[in-house]
């Protein structure tokens, strides 16, 4: 009889192992898929030659969507255990939710913890360098010199690196048993290594995200169809043609000669156009989708926000009279044994919701910041170069974003695999600094956005707009049309 518990228990034990892999590999191929679309989406099609450099871009085209299907994975990862312990608490006994079980999370959060290391250390790098390879100087030229190129530049970046945390770590923390933990290169190195750039990557999330979350409203802004009140959109559509025509007559007197007149006037008149269906579109909405839809989105924003900034405040207050509170407190409950949001399914849903606003606002605060602003990809004209670039800014914003939901008291749901193994989340100064830091940034954008349109009225009143103080209003006041018709020009 123990024999045949012990073989039933061991096919137990197969069986689930090849049930997580086959769940594993369908979720991540569904993953892939969708990558792949994206990417090939903005990928500049006139890279699409039959030659070697053809086959180096297909390679590093696969890398790339390996890399973002990565990141997927690890912005999904978080709400996907949230959600999922909710319906292991709402059907304990359900014989079709078996498969959704504690080891499968804990796998899940291991694979996205490895795979962003190897992206990160490996995939991307090997990418990046084997785009920019050309093989050494008096080696056959090919595939296999410039593999060996890309191989050499890989050790000796992984030299640099090593050099550079050996050199960090001697300087913060001398101690003789965290620098003999060094050697232990996948126990300890990767995952310190790891923890460096994790914290980096909340602190660019701390600087995007603010901007996001005030930059979301102009964004849905452009997005939706705002109400018209006080407009004459006819007027408006009639004057613009009378425009667009005026401006093409310039364009087909002007002889080829002159051709950074025609650069210029061919640029206005693509911009006129773009006014022009911005209008017509706005003339064709229906009245809900005008007065309604747009008030209702715009309110919703302010409301996440604010119910954002309102956690955070919570979670401040917390970490002052209690120690638990820390990202790296003590282990909860496992999955599926208690509910970690105070209002159960709602509340779950609702921390969900704010990590999805989350991400998305700190990708849109992340290319309207003018120093990531040429990182922004464009449909069918985006280089393999810039695409790397985009994947590994994608990647180290999706894997700091449950550290950064963690952190900020969004979600009390404990990290799992090497993301909760991060020194600095026990620091308490750090992760205080951390809260404070993110209502306050936060709160100022949201009131600069909120008070800029009175501002400007208080410029214009003070005679100050005179001195160009505010480049917002002179651009907008140069692409609005006037009452009469006619464009404003400085």
């Amino acid at each position: 009889m123990e024999g045949q518990d012990e073989v039933s228990a061991r096919e137990q034990h197969f069986h689930s192992q090849v049930r997580e892999s086959t769940i594993c590999f369908l979720l991540f191929a569904i993953l892939y898929i969708v990558s792949y679309f994206i990417i090939t989406r903005y990928k500049r099609k006139s890279d699409e030659q039959e030659d070697e450099d053809a086959v180096v871009n297909r390679i590093s085209l696969f890398l790339s969507t390996f890399t973002l299907a990565v990141s997927a994975g690890a912005v999904l990862l978080l709400p996907f255990s949230i959600i999922s312990n909710e319906i292991l608490l709402a059907f304990p006994q359900n014989y079709y939710i078996q498969w959704l079980n504690g080891s499968l999370i804990h796998g899940l959060w291991n694979l996205a913890s490895l795979f962003s290391n190897l992206c990160l250390f490996v995939l991307m790098p090997f990418a990046f360098f084997f785009l920019e390879s050309e093989g050494f100087a008096g080696l056959k030229k090919g595939i296999r010199a410039r593999v060996l190129e890309t191989l050499v530049m890989l050790l000796l970046l992984a030299l640099l690196i090593l050099g550079m945390v050996w050199v960090a770590s001697a300087l913060i923390d001398s101690d003789a048993a965290s620098m003999e933990s060094l050697y232990d290169l996948w126990e300890f190195y990767l995952p310190y290594l790891y923890s460096c750039i994790s914290l980096m990557g909340c602190l660019l999330l701390l600087l995007c995200t603010p901007v996001g979350l005030s930059r979301m409203f102009t964004v849905m802004g452009q997005l939706l169809v705002k109400p018209a009140i006080l407009e004459d959109l006819d007027e408006q559509i009639y004057m613009i043609t009378l425009e667009e025509e005026a401006l093409q007559r310039r364009l087909h007197g002007l002889s080829p000669s002159v051709g950074y007149n025609i650069m210029e006037l061919e640029q206005e008149l693509e911009n006129v156009k773009t006014l022009k269906t911005k209008l017509e579109r706005r003339k064709k909405a229906s009245a809900w989708e005008r007065n309604l839809v747009y008030p209702a989105v715009m309110v919703l924003l302010l409301i996440e926000t604010s119910i954002s900034v309102l956690l955070v405040a919570c979670n401040i207050l917390c970490l002052l009279v209690d120690e638990t509170a820390m990202p790296k407190g003590t282990r909860g409950p496992g999955i599926g044994s208690a509910s970690l949001s105070t209002f159960g399914f709602v509340g779950a849903a609702l921390e969900i919701i704010l990590i999805f606003y989350l991400m998305v606002s700190s990708v849109v605060g992340f290319y309207s910041l003018r120093f990531f602003g040429n990182f922004t990809p464009k449909k069918d004209d985006t280089t393999m170069t810039k695409i790397i670039g985009n994947c590994v800014s994608i990647l180290v914003l999706s894997s700091a974003l449950p550290v950064m939901s963690r952190t900020l008291g969004i979600t009390r749901f404990d990290l799992l695999g090497d993301f909760g193994r991060f020194n600095w989340l026990g620091n308490f100064y750090i992760v205080l600094s951390y809260n404070l830091l993110f209502a306050i940034v936060t709160t100022l954008c949201l009131v600069r956005k909120f008070t800029s349109a009175v501002r400007e009225e208080l410029f214009k009143a003070l005679g100050l707009h005179k001195l160009h103080l505010s480049h917002t209003s002179r651009d907008s006041e140069t692409a609005k049309p006037s009452v009469n018709g006619h464009q404003k020009a400085l």
